[in-house]
């Protein structure tokens, strides 16, 4: 008599089960989104058939044979920590034609030609397809090896007879297990996948980078477990109308998550901007009423970004405010303080804000640097190029303390300003040299940074 073969009812946005069918997931509330599935029962067998471990103690345990391996990649290897460690699981997520297999390709032909064989295993592309992008980024080694396959099974004894010194898997959603019946790209087959490959890292040694596709809300596709099971989760994020990409770290058990690596798309690939604050104030228009820098902590790492607006009178009752990198509902907070505290009347005026780069300006600094570019263009009044702003302004029109200003100040004083506008709580708490040179102002309110930038 044949055994019964017991099934489960998997939520495909939450990953949540049930024994039966529901109209409704229990655990995200989404309706139609159970679909059924075979649950398996495996042996508690390894996969590279090596003995299973045994519980000692962490001063005994071994990281001499765990050097880390450097990519080629400078700003790769920054966001990790110093390159990739033996049998870490990395996830690499962001939006479709953003360069995340470009970035990987180049990271794979480092590896190849510093450390041996690189397994680049593609669901969706064919191998002439990938050799025609390595030739147009000039990056062709002997060392990287092809494989265009969608079965786990077969991937995971391919990889432990070449023994590679990486794998790639491009893409997570396009491999499937024979173990699990539901289509690739379900949330069944994403977690299963996920966590052989999780197993074959960890007891090969082998480092495993997955790309991951990514949703119209810009997360993960797959459940949120999968970014809980690997060891390193990266976006790769930018505007495809600019050159910029930024690469950040969501979560990193080798390293900080507070690093990130800028990138410049070029024709023969991805370029690393060592001086990023210098190639965004390259075409700075010197004078201009509406313009204003900012040093915007990208992680920790500090970057100068122009800040512009342009506000003029409206031609339609309602006026227009609009935002590009910068959170639209702050500028009409911003635009009510100038207008209830400073006097600023901008009822009739239609305000145009702007991050130049594409980067999205996410923290509280950039508050002050708006309010005076805002305040700069409605007068017509440029601010002295020489000048730093950085500041968060609070409803009540203060001007509040803000984290690392000596890295800052320092970033903006390499490229040669002078004059710094900065929040009073951090000027008597600075411990920068004033025999420096540079000009520091402390500002408690709004109305006071105006005064000392519009002289």
């Amino acid at each position: 008599m044949l055994a019964k073969i017991k099934t489960k009812f998997v939520c495909q946005q939450c990953g949540s089960e049930a024994s039966k069918w529901l109209g409704r997931c229990p655990g995200c509330g989404e309706w139609n989104t159970m679909v059924e599935e075979v649950a398996v029962k495996k042996a508690e067998i390894t996969l590279t058939g090596m003995p299973a471990s045994k519980p000692k103690p962490i001063s005994m345990v071994d990281t001499s044979a765990m050097p880390r391996l450097l990519t080629g990649v400078g700003e790769f290897d920054r966001v990790l920590g110093g390159g990739i460690v033996p049998g870490a699981l990395l996830l690499i997520g962001g939006d479709p034609g953003i360069g995340k297999s470009t970035l990987l390709l180049q990271v794979a032909t480092g590896i190849a030609e510093k450390y041996g064989s690189v397994i680049y295993i593609s669901g969706e592309e064919s191998a002439a397809q990938i050799k025609i992008r390595a030739e147009r980024l000039g990056k062709i080694s002997n060392n990287l090896l092809i494989f265009t396959e969608n079965n786990l099974e077969t991937i995971i004894v391919e990889a432990l007879q070449h023994k590679p010194a990486l794998v790639i898997i491009d893409s997570i959603q396009t491999m499937y297990s024979p173990d699990i019946p539901s289509a690739p790209g379900s949330v069944g087959q994403v977690r299963e996948s996920t966590g052989k490959l999780m197993r074959f890292a960890k007891e090969s040694g082998i480092p495993t980078a997955i790309i991951g596709h990514v949703t119209k809300d810009g997360n993960i596709a797959g459940p949120r477990l999968l970014e809980h099971m690997v060891d390193v989760v990266l976006y790769f994020e930018g505007e495809r109308s600019y050159a910029f990409r930024v690469l950040r770290a969501i979560k990193n058990r080798f390293g900080s998550t507070n690093e990130s690596g800028i990138f410049s798309m070029e024709q023969h690939g991805l370029a690393e901007v060592t001086n990023p604050s210098g190639l965004l104030l390259a075409e700075r228009p010197q004078g201009a009423p509406g313009s204003v820098v900012l040093v915007y902590m990208e992680g920790v790492r500090p970057l100068l970004i122009e800040i512009q607006a342009l506000v003029s009178t409206t031609c339609f009752g309602m006026p227009r405010r609009m935002a590009a990198g910068f959170d639209y509902n702050r500028l009409l907070l911003l635009m009510a303080v100038l207008e209830k505290r400073v006097g600023i009347m901008l009822a009739n005026q239609d305000a145009y804000v702007n991050a130049v780069g594409g980067f999205k300006i996410v923290e509280p600094a950039a508050d002050l640097p708006v309010v005076l570019a805002i305040a700069s263009s409605f007068r017509g009044t440029a601010v002295d190029p020489s000048t730093v702003v950085m500041g968060e302004v609070g409803l009540t029109g203060e001007v509040r303390m803000i984290g690392r200003v000596e890295a800052r100040i320092a970033e903006a004083a390499a490229l040669g300003f002078k004059r710094f506008v900065i929040p009073a709580g951090n000027l008597s708490s600075l411990k920068l040299a004033r025999t420096t040179g540079l000009k520091l102002i402390g500002a408690a309110s709004v109305s006071e940074a105006m005064e000392a930038v519009f002289v």
